[in-house]
């Protein structure tokens, strides 16, 4: 990209936008609730399991208006969830202030690497073993979201969890290759520890995106 327009992208007036797209949110506490989703590309985490690895080159991504992808969401739902990729490469200020503006409730799907940027109603954290998450993202977290790929993630969400506020929703989830091995453990695990609770890639299950 020229030189004007990753000045525009560094200051969140344009992003590199992988997709767009109105479907029902199928993971989390919100599952089940249809929800406008604003998949950003850029990713430097690097989990070998990630099911959108075309999100990591941010290049491969078109710039995109901020007021564009704003104007788009507003047509469909009264909820938007920013995902990734990581979005908070980016600056995320003048795009929630623009779904503010709409009067949209703003969401987001973040490993929490990074500077927290933008106004979130809901915060979906799902910490990486391999880039952990900063701490103001850990105390601002309304949900901690834990992929389960083998036992040692659940040492891992344990020490997750110490990290977040009581009012934080704990949920463990079945990495998707690897369900039909580690969802029974997910189930005795949150019966041995209900303060847990199972989250489920529904929308897999219903064939959407």
């Amino acid at each position: 990209m020229d030189n004007e327009i990753k000045e525009r992208v560094e200051k969140g007036e344009m992003m590199p936008l992988m997709e767009a797209f109105y479907t029902i949110q199928g993971e989390g506490f919100y599952k089940g609730t249809a929800a406008y989703f604003v998949r950003i590309g850029g990713c430097d985490v690097g989990c070998h399991w990630c099911d959108v690895k075309e999100s990591w080159n941010a290049d491969l991504h078109p710039p995109t208006e901020t007021s564009k992808i704003v104007e788009d969401a507003s047509k469909y739902s009264d909820v938007v969830v920013v995902t990734g990729g990581e979005p908070l490469t980016w600056d995320m200020t003048k795009l929630t202030q623009g779904f503010k503006n709409k009067g949209l409730s703003v969401h987001i799907e973040t490993s929490g690497a990074y500077k927290l940027t933008g106004t979130w109603d809901w915060i979906c954290l799902s910490p990486k073993k391999i880039k952990l998450p900063i701490e103001e993202v850990y105390k601002k977290a309304n949900e901690l979201k834990v992929i389960v790929y083998n036992k040692d993630d659940f040492r891992f969400a344990e020490e997750q969890a110490k990290k977040v506020s009581r009012d934080c929703i704990l949920y463990l989830q079945p990495e998707w290759s690897k369900r039909d091995k580690v969802i029974p453990l997910i189930v005795d695990y949150v019966m041995s520890n209900p303060k847990w609770k199972v989250s489920l890639q529904t929308h897999k299950y219903l064939n959407i995106p």
